[in-house]
C-alpha cells in the first residue's frame, strides 16, 4: 500500500510492502528483496523488475533480478537467506492489516483512504489535502520576534 503525506505544500510518498502471500507464496521474499536492493538505491528498479517477472520469484531468481537491477552487494543472496529484512516487510503488513488494507494497491493521503484507487479519485484525494495543506500554512498566527 502507500501514503501519500503533505506538509506545507510538499508531497512525500511513502511505499509499504504488502505481500499477499495467499495468492502468491514468494511475495514476502520479493517484498525482502526490494528492501534489500533499496540499501543501495535500487528500489523502483527491483520493484519494476519484480513485477514484470511476477511468475519467476525463486531465491536464484530474485539474485538474478538484483543484477539486473544494478546491485553490486556480495551480501544480497545471504540476505535474503536469512531474511535479513523480513522485518520490515513483517511491519509493513502489520501496519497495512491494523489499517484495514485488504488489496494492492491502496493508497492513504494524510492517513485517509482513499476509497477508489483510480486515477481521478487519487488526483482529487491529494488536490483536497494540498488546499487544506495551504489553508493551514496561510491561518498560522505570526511568530513573535524576541528583542
Amino acid at each position: 500500500f502507500r501514503r501519500v503525506l503533505f506538509r506545507s505544500g510538499k508531497i512525500r510518498f511513502n511505499f509499504r510492502h504488502f505481500p499477499m502471500t495467499r495468492i502468491h507464496q514468494r511475495s514476502l521474499k520479493a517484498g525482502e528483496a526490494a528492501v534489500a536492493t533499496a540499501q543501495e538505491g535500487k528500489f523502483w528498479e527491483m520493484h519494476n523488475i519484480l513485477f514484470a517477472n511476477r511468475r519467476n520469484l525463486g531465491t536464484t531468481s530474485l539474485k538474478l533480478h538484483s543484477k539486473e537491477a544494478g546491485v553490486k552487494s556480495k551480501k544480497f543472496l545471504d540476505d535474503l537467506v536469512n531474511a535479513t529484512f523480513g522485518w520490515q516487510v513483517q511491519g509493513d503488513l502489520k501496519e497495512g492489516i491494523e489499517r484495514g488494507v485488504k488489496d494492492v494497491p491502496t493508497f492513504f493521503v494524510n492517513g485517509t483512504r482513499v476509497s477508489k484507487p483510480t486515477y481521478e479519485e487519487l488526483s482529487k484525494a491529494i488536490d483536497q489535502a494540498l488546499k487544506q495543506s495551504k489553508k493551514k500554512t496561510t491561518t498560522k498566527a505570526p511568530v513573535k520576534q524576541r528583542a
